[in-house]
């Protein structure tokens, strides 16, 4: 006996059945039952293009569960490389996705309908389609939709309205940061003949960060302090609105006596100011200082602490 196929009415939702295929995605799924059996929560397609953007379509075969859907079949359409578009961007686009009755050689389709289309924008990337089809009207390989445990799903986009333009930021805090610590061992501090040196590349929160001295000084510390930074390794990498909120510790170890030299800092690290640290950071005559215990035998051990709270990114 087929299962019940009188759906529940959806605000907003129209349902439909259409001969044509749909026109931008089709996703196949062999062995659909396989998902669930390796705890496989939702499927991602490939990109695909659908007026002048990518999307992907995103399956959850038991439901969404952060939305609490347990009995239907989810199915959301996500807007792919948002981070390559303009700050303050917001694209407005009429959807429909499809599943395919294999006995009838047609799609069942629904379709938001929304007046002006839906807004997708950096806070808003994914609209669908939280019951979109009930599980046991799913499986019921009478009805067309799960036959030899392969299904067919698909999408169409269509984009209405367009702002590419304008600013907005988002702050994203960290609730529980956590730490990280990189030593770098100097072996012969009084040889190096530079004006600065960096330690080794240490990944951290998503960035690559090092130390920084400079041994005769640097800016208001030139030829009486030592000079210590923390900077960003590649901060051409990073986007020009984004900023790293970081607290940090700068140690030189003293291996004498553990009484370590240190300063702490808080700065908003970004492409543009990706260095922070004091010019005058210790003086050269203390560090020579045989009773500091920071240069033993002319090795240095500088240590940094880093702890990120938060970071900003463009809309």
């Amino acid at each position: 006996m087929a299962a019940d196929l009188s759906f529940p009415e959806q605000d907003g939702v129209s349902r439909s059945v259409s001969d044509t295929a749909p026109a931008h995605c089709i996703v196949k799924i062999q062995l659909f039952s396989q998902l669930a059996k390796n705890n496989i929560e939702s499927y991602t397609s490939s990109d695909f293009e659908a007026g002048g953007y990518k999307w992907k379509l995103v399956v959850h075969p038991n439901g969404y569960k952060n939305k609490g859907i347990t009995d239907h079949i989810s199915l959301y359409l996500v807007l792919a490389e948002s981070n390559s578009l303009n700050p303050g961007w917001e694209i407005r686009a009429f959807f429909r996705l499809f599943l395919l009755d294999q006995n009838k050689d047609n799609f069942i389709t629904l379709q938001d309908t929304t007046e002006h289309g839906r807004r997708f924008h950096g806070m808003k990337l994914e609209w669908g389609f939280n019951k979109f089809i009930p599980l046991v009207a799913f499986m019921d390989p009478s009805n067309g939709y799960l036959v030899n445990d392969t299904c067919v799903f698909g999408a169409e986009v269509y984009v209405c309205r367009e702002k590419l333009s304008g600013k907005g930021e988002c702050l994203s805090m960290i609730k529980d940061p956590i730490t990280y610590k990189s030593t770098w061992r100097i072996d012969n501090f009084s040889g190096i003949t530079d004006e600065s040196a960096d330690s080794k590349p240490f990944s951290f929160a998503g960035q690559k960060w090092k130390i920084q001295v400079y041994p005769n000084g640097k800016g208001s510390g030139l030829d009486s302090y030592v000079s210590l930074y923390l900077t960003l390794a590649e901060p051409e990498k990073l986007l020009p609105k984004t900023k790293v909120y970081a607290e940090f510790t700068i140690r030189i170890l003293d291996q004498l006596n553990r009484n370590h030299y240190f300063g702490t800092a808080n700065y908003w690290f970004s492409a543009s100011n990706p260095t922070c640290g004091w010019p005058r950071y210790v003086s050269q005559g203390y560090i020579v200082s045989s009773a500091a215990g920071l240069l033993v035998k002319n090795i240095c051990l500088i240590e940094a602490e880093v702890k990120v709270h938060g970071v900003s990114n463009a809309l």
